[in-house]
């Protein structure tokens, strides 16, 4: 069948497609330079093999092309019949769609993103504007039914379940600047224990924390970011942890590693691979705690941007240490 080839691969030659055409026993008969490409090897490693695919009049289907080296890509296929010098064949015009399929993949999960940044949101915003409903409906009633300190005491619960959703509203606009991959500013040396003690400052009637920190170690990195990533895991660790409370900060080689430790349950093993990962919540803590599940993929985020890493190690003793990795700034 080396005629069919000759004389029609000027034709097809000029076609976008790759173009193959099989006999009846699925060889190779006719391909052009386009599906030369496509499949990764020359005509003449070509005809007379197996193409492996079906190939079935009328039907249109994506399948994945294995390629030497173990390559992969998706190709939209759409086939016909032709007789080409009498001889009946099955044709299939094959169009490389990979770009295109990623690109719907990251779409689709994209959108579940959204669905569920939608649920949470639901879900972490309904709780809390429901009880401030129920309180406020309280402070409505006459006066003489409260006493001072009852009354002061529903104006805290609406101050809590405020500060709760702000603290919310605050992570997903974080989340969204990591999505958007926002203009980042320039990174600068920046000293630890500073931003250790200004956010220590924000918790209110917080536990002690014990903190072991060189005053003069810096790390190279964005400073509103470095202080997120310090909220979100002492949050973290207020919340899930038990006392002691300690932050250690080491110079690690090049870099500087931070860790915020407690001495509480632990993380239970089976949850630590997905500790990091967005809306990642451990089903216990779901049922006794307050949290939308981002804090940590924020953290990890954050550290990659900044060119470090975000991890977890247990304590030999009990307890957890979150941790984060930082380049070193001008250390002296």
């Amino acid at each position: 069948m080396g005629g069919p080839h000759s004389r029609d691969a000027g034709v097809m030659a000029a076609l976008a497609d790759g173009i193959i055409a099989v006999d009846e026993a699925g060889l190779i008969r006719i391909c052009n330079p386009a599906a030369e490409e496509l499949l990764g090897r020359a005509a003449d490693d070509l005809i007379g093999t197996p193409f492996g695919y079906p190939v079935v009049n009328g039907e249109s289907t994506e399948i994945d092309l294995v390629l030497p080296g173990g390559r992969t890509r998706v190709v939209e296929m759409r086939a016909t019949t032709a007789t080409v010098l009498g001889e009946p064949l099955y044709v299939a015009a094959l169009r490389d769609v990979t770009i295109r399929h990623e690109a719907e993949q990251e779409l689709e999960a994209e959108l579940e993103r959204h669905s569920m940044v939608i649920a949470v949101v639901a879900h972490e915003v309904r709780n809390p504007l429901t009880g401030i409903g129920m309180l406020v409906d309280m402070l409505r009633e006459p006066e003489e039914h409260f006493t001072d300190q009852e009354r002061a005491d529903v104006l805290d619960q609406i101050a809590d379940r405020t500060t709760r959703l702000q603290t919310l509203v605050k992570k997903l606009l974080t989340v969204a600047k990591i999505d958007a991959q926002a203009v980042r500013v320039a990174m600068e040396p920046v000293t630890v224990l500073e931003v250790i003690l200004e956010r220590l400052a924000e918790f209110a009637d917080r536990p002690n924390v014990n903190v072991f920190c060189d005053p003069h170690i810096r790390v190279l990195s964005d400073r509103s970011e470095l202080s997120e990533m310090l909220i979100n895991y002492l949050e973290n660790a207020f919340r899930y942890g038990a006392p002691p409370f300690e932050i250690h900060v080491a110079k690690r080689a090049g870099d500087v590693e931070i860790r915020v430790c407690d001495h509480g349950p632990g993380v239970p093993e089976a949850f630590r691979p997905s500790l990091f990962e967005r809306f990642s919540r451990e089903s216990r803590s779901r049922r006794e705690t307050k949290g939308s599940g981002l804090g940590l993929w924020i953290v990890r985020s954050l550290a990659r941007a900044n060119g470090g890493d975000a991890y977890f190690e247990p304590r030999d003793q009990g307890g957890a240490c979150f941790c984060v990795r930082l380049p070193r700034g001008d250390c002296r």
